[in-house]
């Protein structure tokens, strides 16, 4: 379903500094390794971290907006079940299916994921720069009549210049990439699919990223040390599930034995959904400390709205948590590559990262005193609080 141009993906409601120049920084960072010989593991640092940071500004708006997919508590504790059979499923497909077979299945299906993944990263760039922002005619391209059980209304698709424009380079990119399997197409890919996961896939309370945290740290821990289930996939799977970090010289990856590091997109986009939601968290504390009204959290038992304390500070003195947990998820990607060549061997991500991020949560909850404060917030409960004391306030004066 299209929306109109004046609504399109954008980072309106991010930082305006610091969100365009994270993008530049990590459109920088990935190319890198084309013009000169890049320290992999210095390069996954970055890109992992600035892929992190970029998701989280984008997932601003879209958040906002109630645009997004929001996981709720349920999902939350389903997710490592429901990865644990998907991957151990993949073990087996690709331990008695032929592998050609499955590498033409997962070229066409990843392949139109990131035709539409690649479109919705480009158009607000090619909208912004090939056509000046302004707002754009939307042309109707087909519509999907009401069918039972599919659709309970008339789906209608629609596309302007600027979409259409971003659908041509998308397409070609994922062209290049069926074509060649080049390192730098898989990364294209795998990168548009964690912005848009980070941006889209909504963490509406710190409860639920804890819960979700959590259980994918005993999963990745799991597959990685107890079974070679996790490693065997990821070696055997040629799809942009993962970033690729040359080793050596872009002229000799052809003749290297071992010519990429990798790094999984699930340690992107897990840890880059909770920190997200920790950005949009500092945003609406700004926003409620400029306004004399309550600043509301969720009970961790009745999951209702109560009232924590009032806020009535400048937005000078509001305690932020956005820059200690990116810090965290940093040290987290240090820690692992720094244990991965101590011994040698693969590691689950998530056991570094996840400790990263919630312990500098927590710490950082504890130094303001405001951990059952930081515990208990719930995304979205101030408005809801706000339209039930406007709608009472209605009552009361009719």
């Amino acid at each position: 379903v299209a929306m109109p141009s004046s609504a399109r993906p954008t980072m309106v409601g991010a930082d305006p500094i610091a969100a365009p120049l994270t993008h530049v920084a990590l459109l920088l960072c990935a190319l890198a390794p084309t013009v000169a010989v890049v320290d992999p593991n210095a390069q996954i640092v970055a890109v992992s971290t600035l892929s992190v940071v970029a998701g989280a500004y984008r997932s601003v708006r879209p958040a906002s907006e109630g645009s997004g997919e929001v996981m709720t508590k349920e999902d939350a504790q389903k997710f490592p079940l429901l990865g644990s059979c998907v991957l151990f499923g993949a073990f087996l497909a690709f331990k008695f299916l032929p592998k050609n077979v499955l590498d033409v299945c997962a070229t066409a299906y990843f392949g139109m994921l990131g035709v539409v993944a690649m479109s919705a990263i480009l158009t607000p760039v090619v909208h912004k720069f090939a056509f000046g922002g302004r707002e754009l005619v939307s042309y109707e391209l087909f519509s999907v009549p009401e069918m039972k059980w599919v659709n309970d209304e008339r789906w209608t698709v629609e596309c302007t210049l600027a979409e259409a424009a971003a659908g041509v380079a998308a397409l070609a990119g994922t062209a290049a990439y069926v074509r060649s399997r080049h390192w730098l197409a898989n990364n294209a890919l795998g990168m548009s699919f964690a912005l848009q996961g980070i941006e889209y896939l909504t963490i509406d309370s710190v409860q639920i990223g804890s819960i979700l945290l959590a259980g994918l740290f005993v999963y990745d821990v799991f597959w990685v040390f107890c079974t070679p289930v996790m490693v065997s996939v990821a070696r055997s799977f040629d799809a942009p599930i993962k970033l690729l970090f040359p080793r050596v010289a872009a002229s000799a990856i052809e003749g290297a034995d071992r010519p990429f590091s990798m790094l999984g997109l699930g340690d992107i986009v897990v840890p880059g959904l909770y920190v997200a939601m920790i950005l949009r968290m500092d945003n609406a504390r700004r926003a409620a400390a400029l306004e004399p009204r309550k600043s509301l959290t969720r009970s961790a038992s009745k999951k209702a709205a109560t009232a924590s304390r009032m806020v009535r500070d400048d937005g000078k003195t509001v305690t932020t948590y956005f820059p200690a947990v990116a810090f965290g998820y940093l040290v987290g990607i240090v820690t692992t590559i720094v244990v991965m060549n101590v011994f040698d061997a693969a590691q689950p991500a998530l056991l570094y990262i996840v400790p990263g991020v919630l312990g500098a949560t927590f710490i950082r909850a504890a130094l303001a005193k405001e951990v059952g404060v930081t515990w208990n917030y719930c995304e979205g409960l101030e408005e809801a609080q706000a339209e039930r004391d406007a709608a009472e306030a209605k009552t009361k004066s009719s």
